[in-house]
């Protein structure tokens, strides 16, 4: 076999899915995880997000299949999420081949966990990730392996419905565990506490009795999950955060166990923390429950897209109108959109005029006009005309499946600060139970030191008491070590900011490909722009009109270029046609070549042109100042004669957007120095730079040499990044070291770029730097308090100045704050400033 053959074949066999799990409860469980899939042979890159509960492997389907990764998920003692499952009819299959081929084409989609396909039943039941893979895409996948499924199947749609009970369950299951578990807490604590006020409700050996009993079912019944999870973590060898809650509540157990036996004359004295194990369940109970809340207001962003699409549409068919559910729409279909509904799929106006609300994919509120030809985006919403729109991209291709792929990829992804982050949380719960057990011994060997140290803290600490024996005093500190210690936050710290932050950009048309892109933009001082389609329209426009009457120049003008195929004609009509004029048709027209038009209008001969074209006609010019000014500003001039004489000059060019001046002076105020690269001459560039006030200028830049160019900037020394046409630009892009790839519409499915901004405008350049500044910035500040917390809070422990269940409630609290700072990601503003 050839080399290319080869490379076909590996590229045909390599896979990439998005795997969700159960049972992870911290950032050492997803290195638990990553480590059990590094033994699998044929695993080539994987990434388990904590945040999202996904798992993302890339490998070779010729070497390891989905079971074998599900095998090392479960190895590692957690288990892959069911996710939906959905039973479909299969047609057409005769032998044990067909339903393995069609198995084989179902298991190939992006979304679908597993596929089992029964010959004997002509069934598939497929497992999948709702929103990932919709329905419409198992018909295609088994279409187009040569069979068939029955049309009635797709008329039923659960997903958005149990996507968003399962969250509401999720929460609803935390909120009363932890009911639950203070029912038995609160009369354990009016017990304890009124003991401890010499109001004794009951004395030994009930008391003891009766904190056991409390603290077991909040043990064993509401915390059976966190106590299983932290035994299992501990026999696979990859303690976790439950094995710390797990020991430390398991100790303060034993000595209420330890304090019974001891009445009845067996083991030796302890003070009862017993009650003290049922309250740090309790704790913990309650920060999962407030975690798991912040949590999903932390991916709201991507479950609200997942919720937005149109649940019918209303199609022609055999030249009826009848109304399908979505996942029914086929490419071409011709739909019927009234005002006020939604747009069930991408598509294009064939007929009607309207303005439509695109604020979902743009985030900007003001509705965009669409007329015949328009592209319009599913999911949008039709505000006034009644539009006729042809489908053209369904399921998985539309645009807000697009971005709903965008964000959880880049919610998947990692930032290399995290790096840092996941090699301390590797190592960080067997030193803590290493400190903990230190913690212990040196207080049983040096009682004296410590006694002195917590003698001195009894003066301003009222939960210190020096005059407990050593032993007591020796399992308190090792608790309370136990206990405060929170891997969690720094688990939670990169993720969360990025499931925030994309969440937010996605809003704001704003979509990150890459989470490493959010940190390389931080140091970014140089960002290039290609000026063709970013700074300025790409086309051609009226700038300028000189004369007496700019309405009679222009109505002269483009009444003669009517039938003019030549961009600047076009570029004439328009302008006309917007200022409302009422065009002449020429009774005759002719082409000059390299000098421009003449044409006949009522009875009057009417030029166009160049100087040239004026001279051969014998027609004196005039205006020469003006024409030298314009062409001195890269501009294209054009005279306008009529019968003779000249009515006046047309200046056209390449017109800048509308914000191109303040999206630059925006850049600037963000530290960026920008850089325009074009293929225009020197003269031509430097007037458009100097237009929207940039000063560094690459121009006659070929588009092959435009890698080249940015190569050329990043050898002196300097990082990157480039703002583009994602499909023209795309080497360029890939060259940066942060590649905006500047999509427009429903053309947003471009791999070059590391962050794509579905909106053509230069602010969208500015949304994405001013995003990335902010997410880092979030990022660096919960690892911050993550590492600050934890030095600080374990040597405290350590010499015995912490109660346990403050330290239960400092670690709860720590994991709260950091889900709690990234939301607030969601109010940060990441527009331009009006003037």
């Amino acid at each position: 076999m050839s080399e290319e053959g080869k490379n076909d074949e590996d590229r045909d066999s390599s896979q990439k899915k998005e795997v969700p799990i159960e049972g992870m409860h911290c950032a050492s469980c997803a290195q638990a995880i990553e480590k059990s899939l590094d033994e699998v042979e044929g695993v080539e890159k994987k990434n388990v997000s904590y945040a999202s509960e996904r798992a993302s492997v890339k490998y070779d389907s010729s070497k390891v299949e989905m079971e074998d990764i599900s095998k090392a998920v479960e190895e590692a003692g957690y288990s892959v999420a069911e996710g939906e499952r959905v039973d479909m009819p299969i047609e057409g299959m005769t032998c044990a081949s067909c339903s393995q081929a069609n198995q084989k084409a179902l298991e190939k989609l992006d979304g679908v966990i597993s596929a089992n396909v029964n010959l004997s039943t002509e069934k598939a039941t497929i497992n999948y990730i709702p929103g990932k893979v919709h329905r419409s895409d198992f018909v295609r996948a088994v279409e187009n392996t040569g069979y068939s499924v029955p049309d009635s199947w797709l008329e039923e749609d659960y997903e958005e419905k149990d996507k968003v009970q399962k969250d509401l369950e999720k929460v609803k299951t935390a909120k009363r565990k932890v009911y639950i578990a203070w029912s038995f807490v609160i009369p354990m604590m009016a017990i304890i506490i009124s003991n401890y006020a010499g109001y004794t409700l009951l004395r030994r050996p009930y008391y003891d009795f009766a904190l056991v009993a409390l603290a077991s079912p909040v043990l064993f019944y509401v915390g059976r999950e966190t106590m299983y999870s932290g035994a299992r973590s501990l026999v696979k060898l990859s303690p976790n955060m439950d094995a710390l809650i797990m020991l430390g509540s398991m100790a303060a157990y034993s000595t209420g166990i330890i304090a019974i036996l001891n009445y009845y004359g067996y083991g030796f004295k302890i003070l009862n923390y017993g009650g003290i194990a049922g309250m740090i369940v309790a704790f913990h109970l309650i920060g999962r429950f407030i975690e798991n809340k912040a949590k999903g207001k932390a991916s709201q962003a991507i479950k609200k897209l997942m919720t937005l699409e149109a649940k019918t549409a209303r199609v022609i068919r055999d030249g009826e109108e009848k109304e399908v559910p979505v996942d029914k729409i086929r490419i071409g279909d011709k739909m019927i959109v009234r005002p006020g509904e939604k747009i069930p799929t991408d598509g294009e106006v064939l007929e009607g005029e309207s303005s439509v609300d695109e604020s979902i994919a743009t985030g900007e509120s003001m509705p965009v006009k669409k007329e015949e030809g328009d592209e319009v985006i599913g999911a949008t919403i039709n505000k006034e005309g009644s539009i006729t729109v042809e489908a053209t991209k369904v399921g998985k291709d539309t645009f807000l499946s697009q971005v709903i792929k965008m964000v959880e990829e880049a919610q998947g992804s990692r930032v290399p600060i995290q790096a840092y982050a996941d090699k301390i949380t590797s190592y960080f719960v067997p030193a803590v139970i290493t400190i903990a057990l230190s913690a212990f011994v040196a207080w049983m060997v040096l009682p004296e030191t410590f006694h002195s140290i917590i003698s001195w803290a009894d003066a301003f600490l009222p939960w210190v008491n020096p005059e407990l024996a050593a032993l007591s005093l020796a399992l308190y500190a090792a608790i309370a070590t136990l206990v405060i210690a929170c891997p969690c936050a720094l688990g939670l710290a990169t993720p969360t900011a990025l499931m925030v932050g994309s969440g937010k950009g996605a809003q704001n048309g704003v979509l990150i490909r890459r989470g490493e892109s959010i940190q390389l933009m931080k140091d970014i001082k140089t960002i290039v722009l290609d000026k063709t389609g970013t700074i300025t329209k790409g086309e051609p426009g009226v700038t300028d009109v000189i004369g007496d009457s700019e309405n009679d120049i222009l109505l002269h003008a483009a009444s003669a270029e009517q039938r003019s195929e030549h961009p600047l004609g076009e570029a004439i009509v328009k302008k006309a046609k917007d200022k409302g004029l009422e065009l002449k048709d020429p009774d005759s027209f002719e082409s000059v070549t390299g000098q421009g038009i003449k044409a006949e209008i009522n009875g009057k001969e009417v030029l166009v042109g160049t100087p040239d074209l004026l001279e051969e006609h014998g027609i004196e010019k005039s205006y020469g100042k003006e024409f030298e000014r314009l062409q001195n500003e890269a501009k294209t001039s054009v005279y306008v004669a009529v019968d003779g004489e000249v009515l006046g000059i047309i200046g056209i060019a390449d017109q800048l957007k509308e914000d191109s001046k303040r999206a630059i002076k925006a850049l600037k105020e963000q530290g960026l120095e920008p850089v325009m690269l074009t293929g225009d001459n020197e003269q031509t560039a430097r007037a458009i730079a100097d237009q929207v006030g940039i000063d560094r200028v690459l121009a006659e830049v070929m588009p092959d040499e435009k890698v080249e160019e940015v190569r050329d900037l990043q050898d002196k020394g300097q990082l990157v990044a480039m703002a583009g046409d994602g499909i023209n630009d795309a080497p360029a892009l890939e060259q940066a070291d942060v590649g905006i790839a500047i999509g427009t519409g429903t053309d947003i499915a471009i791999e070059s770029g590391d962050i794509v901004l579905v909106e053509g405008d230069l602010s969208a350049v500015v949304k994405a730097v001013k995003l990335s500044h902010a997410t880092f910035r979030k990022i660096k500040q919960n690892l911050i308090w993550a590492f600050f917390y934890n030095v600080v809070a374990i040597p405290i422990a350590f010499v015995g100045f912490l109660h346990p269940l403050m330290g239960m409630a400092a670690m709860s609290f720590s994991s709260i704050n950091v889900v709690t700072n990234s939301n607030r990601l969601k109010k940060v503003d990441i527009g331009m400033e009006d003037e």
